[in-house]
């Protein structure tokens, strides 16, 4: 039998080392199967250095391959299940339930980053007290709620507590899912409990009018209803955010609302949106997905509701005056920044 040292250049060219294999990784005539062949080499290297004693880490293994965010994010997910299962979660008077709404970030953030490309601006004006944003509506569908959500999040770490209105929290599964998250009723009471509490509140006034506006309306904004929202801020002493998105008005292009319909399901607005139908016979369902338009979002500047006082909330005329600046500077937000755009969807 021939010896161990009687080997053929091929098997020679198996057991080189992996310093060898990255040199001559950079020679011209190595081809692509040497190639591959090596950079197997190098990953199983490093993963054998990084095995611990006795056996494989598969959490450490999945760090290697996926990354810390990965690891991170199923590290998140198994501590999340684990207190499902033995009940060792908390959630605040108002049924907000921190971990598991972190638990659903990471499906939202890609909808942020890359579907949508959010782009916000002026985040370090959210004041790290109590404070109310408030920011136009629109889009059909109101994704515009969730995404500002989720950016305030991603830019402050702190969770937006949003102010619905009754029918959400009358609809079946999506009122305990909007408590789950952090949503309450558009009341003053619990709006001024959270504010007081040091909470940011998020709140769109425009409401349905917002989100079920007509495509040829779009960015126009629609009466601030009766000012509630500044009441509550007069109350609190706590300023005021005037926020403006761009991009979610043309997610849903509504060309139509079938009024009829609407009244007899008890909705507020029955959409038909055009382009999504055109395209239902060519793409099925995919033609019932927003539309990947290029959203921006900007925090303006506070206004400071102090010097009103809580007695101010009782004064109609201070209340009109303050709703009526609110909306006017949301409204130059918007023009600004449809001037600046480049396009819809870049």
């Amino acid at each position: 039998m021939p010896g161990d040292n009687d080997m053929t250049p091929e098997r020679e060219a198996e057991v080189i080392s992996i310093d060898e294999a990255r040199d001559m990784r950079l020679s011209p005539r190595l081809d692509r199967a040497e190639a591959k062949r090596f950079r197997v080499l190098e990953v199983e290297d490093e993963v054998e250095e990084r095995r611990p004693p006795g056996g494989i880490d598969l959490l450490e293994g999945l760090r290697v391959v996926l990354g810390d965010g990965a690891l991170e994010h199923v590290r998140t997910v198994a501590a999340f299940l684990r207190d499902r299962i033995t009940g060792d979660y908390q959630v605040d008077a108002f049924g907000f339930d921190q971990r598991f709404t972190e638990a659903l970030i990471p499906l939202m953030r890609p909808l942020h980053r890359h579907y949508w490309r959010i782009t916000s601006h002026g985040s370090d004006r959210i004041p790290e007290g109590g404070g109310l944003v408030v920011a136009n509506h629109a889009g059909t569908v109101p994704f515009d709620a969730v995404m500002t959500r989720l950016d305030i999040f991603e830019e402050t770490g702190r969770h937006a507590r949003e102010l619905g209105a009754d029918l959400v929290f009358r609809t079946p599964f999506l009122g305990h899912l909007a408590r789950k998250t952090g949503a309450t009723l558009a009341s003053g009471d619990d709006a001024n409990r959270l504010l007081d509490a040091g909470e940011i509140v998020a709140v769109w006034p425009e409401g349905f009018k917002g989100i079920g506006k007509k495509y040829k309306d779009r960015y126009k904004l629609q009466r601030f209803g009766r000012g509630g929202f500044v009441a509550t801020a007069m109350r609190s002493g706590a300023p005021i955010i005037p926020t403006a998105i761009v991009g979610s008005e043309e997610i849903y292009p509504l060309m139509f609302d079938f009024k009829l319909l609407a009244r007899m399901l008890g909705f507020p607005y029955f959409p038909i949106v055009l382009p999504q139908m055109a395209a239902l016979p060519v793409l099925g369902p995919l033609a019932l997905l927003p539309l990947p338009s290029k959203w921006i979002i900007e925090y303006g500047e506070p206004i400071d509701t102090s010097q009103y006082g809580p007695e101010g909330a009782d004064d109609p005329m201070a209340v009109f005056d303050l709703t009526d600046r609110v909306r006017d500077t949301i409204q130059q937000m918007l023009y600004r920044n449809l001037m600046g755009r480049r396009s819809v969807f870049l």
